[in-house]
């Protein structure tokens, strides 16, 4: 009796969580309601398959329960029963496969307006490539690869020239268009999942998947990795943000081309030293860094790198947070720096300076550093040199008070919460993973001994 009736309520519980779960699909954004019905229809053909072998299971308990003196018949072979099951089973099944099935000849077949956007996965990191008013992407090959052309871009190819190439794991698409995504992984697989748009597909090494769809209705989603790609798989998200067209548009014109980008001219140098006086009142004349006045190191920070850091104090995406004790006075320096070209002279300045070494401050166990720093080198190289192409500054070489700070930082919320740093949000989630200062310090044990190794510090 007691297992017939918890057959029971586990069917009817099950039923109830399922229609009173505050749990279910999210909004959906895109054309694709026909997914959310299909999956619907699985749930009420698999419901009612378990609902009735449950209570089937229940009345088989009960009804042939043991009874002094009874009697089973054997019965090897039904064919009324098996025809039975038979016919019930294949529609089942072809209840479930049937929609499935019509969806799918839908997702494989793109429509002839559809936006072509290129989406390229990279261990931790997302990038995109839209293609110009041509309406035409360039080829790409691996062996274009380098920090200055991390898509590849083909330099011999007239359509690449407009390209635009975001190497942001935000990507901006127009309501109402359809898109059509090109899939590349360089590295491992990876899957390219938006829920509230219903898409999710996997990027295989060495091919171009692809996956389309329409938006409907504007905001900001996440973009997951659903692939387990590595120990930072769970860092490796994005942003999809739908808007109107018109908007759209005036972002998208803003942006900078293949072409732009590859001609566009450094920043100055010798104009950029004049801006860099007042920063040498903290960060000593030659980038030096004073620990005295928490000013890190500068010189041989990559110049790309740090006119991002700037441009975030200006924007207010640092430097805002209230326990930011240090950001707070960077955020007014940096708003002295009235345009772009400003931020770039000072950024091209910076890294003209000579790239003296740093005597090492933090101890901690280089083994257990060097194990935990596997999901850093993804991003940062394993040399901790870092790599442009993964927007990862370099970090070997660099003060180590400085970095310890930035990762309690980043672990405890007071940077990387802000929507405008991307990569700080990611760096939070990795930070996360160290429980504790000592392990901040054995992972800085470790990029100090990389820097050791080539002379950089002592």
């Amino acid at each position: 009796m007691a297992i017939a009736v918890a057959l029971v309520v586990l069917a009817l519980g099950s039923v109830l969580f399922h229609f009173l779960s505050p749990w279910y699909f999210t909004p959906i954004a895109s054309n694709w309601g026909a997914i959310d019905t299909t999956i619907s229809i699985t749930f009420w053909v698999t419901g009612v398959v378990f609902v009735a072998v449950s209570l089937f299971m229940a009345w088989s308990v009960m009804r042939y329960r043991y009874r002094e003196g009874g009697r089973a018949s054997y019965e090897p072979e039904s064919k009324k029963l098996e025809w039975w099951l038979l016919v019930l089973t294949a529609a089942g099944v072809a209840a479930m496969l049937a929609p499935g099935l019509l969806v799918w000849a839908e997702v494989v077949k793109v429509p002839n307006d559809a936006q072509v956007v290129e989406a390229v996965a990279q261990q931790w990191h997302w990038s995109y490539r839209l293609p110009g008013k041509d309406g035409k992407l360039g080829t790409v090959h691996s062996r274009f690869v380098t920090d200055q052309n991390p898509f590849g871009m083909n330099p011999a190819d007239p359509s690449g020239r407009d390209d635009v190439l975001l190497s942001s794991p935000e990507l901006r698409l127009p309501l109402g268009k359809p898109v059509k995504l090109l899939l590349r992984s360089k590295d491992v697989l990876h899957n390219f999942s938006v829920a509230q748009l219903r898409v999710k597909m996997d990027l295989v090494p060495g091919l171009v998947t692809y996956s389309w769809f329409t938006p409907t209705r504007t905001g900001s989603f996440d973009l997951l990795c659903e692939e387990l790609c590595g120990v930072g798989h769970f860092a490796m998200r994005g942003r999809l943000v739908v808007e109107e067209p018109a908007a759209h548009q005036a972002w998208l014109d803003k942006q900078p081309t293949f072409a732009q980008a590859s001609t566009r001219v450094p920043g100055d140098a010798v104009a950029g030293k004049a801006a860099y006086a007042t920063c040498a009142a903290c960060h000593g004349a030659n980038g030096e860094g004073n620990v005295a006045l928490n000013a890190p190191k500068l010189s041989g920070q990559g110049a790309w790198y740090l006119e991002r850091q700037l441009q975030l104090f200006k924007q207010g995406a640092r430097g805002t947070h209230e326990k930011d004790v240090f950001g707070k006075l960077m955020a007014p320096m940096a708003a002295t720096l009235v345009n772009d070209a400003a931020v770039a002279n000072v950024a091209a300045y910076i890294a003209s300076l000579p790239d003296a070494p740093v005597a090492a401050t933090i101890k901690g166990d280089v083994d257990s550093g060097r194990r935990r720093y596997a999901t850093c080198a993804a991003c940062h190289g394993a040399d901790g040199a870092g790599i442009a192409a993964t927007n990862a500054p370099r970090l070997k070489g660099m003060s180590d008070w400085y970095m310890a700070t930035q990762l309690k930082n980043f672990r405890d919320g007071v940077r990387g919460h802000h929507a405008q740093d991307i990569y700080g949000g990611q760096m939070a989630l990795i930070a996360g993973m160290l429980g504790d200062d000592a392990a901040v310090g054995d992972v800085l044990a470790h990029i100090n001994r990389l820097a050791a190794r080539n002379g950089e510090s002592r």
